[in-house]
């Protein structure tokens, strides 16, 4: 699998995560995701740099901590081309993974038939 494809899956399954829930905690979202925390964060950072998520905290909350993940326009954007892009790929590692089934089958009927001979 490409780089680029690990990081579609990765900012599929984070924007996902963060328009659904977008008062999310970085820990919560690396076990979530699977990921390290540290992993997390710096995804995080990098969606923010991008202008595709907008960070803010609660300004009443006394733990200053909690912060909102607000997708952006563009995330919306960027999201909807990763969402195109990731199904795109899927649907080509399904069709191949069915075709592989289909090859065996055949294989383990020649072979069952012999065996039965």
């Amino acid at each position: 699998m490409s780089p680029h494809l690990i990081n579609d899956e990765t900012h599929y399954r984070l924007l996902k995560h963060l328009e659904a829930n977008p008062e999310t905690s970085q820990r919560e979202l690396a076990r979530e995701l699977g990921i390290s925390l540290g992993k997390a964060n710096y995804c995080l950072k990098a969606l923010v740099e991008r202008g595709w998520v907008k960070m803010g905290n609660f300004s009443r909350n006394p733990d200053k901590g909690v912060y909102t993940y607000l997708l952006t326009p563009r995330g919306i954007e960027e999201k909807t081309l990763i969402t195109i892009r990731f199904l795109k790929y899927k649907m080509a590692e399904y069709e191949a993974l069915r075709d592989e089934v289909e090859l065996l089958r055949r294989e383990v009927a020649v072979l069952g038939k012999r065996i039965i001979d």
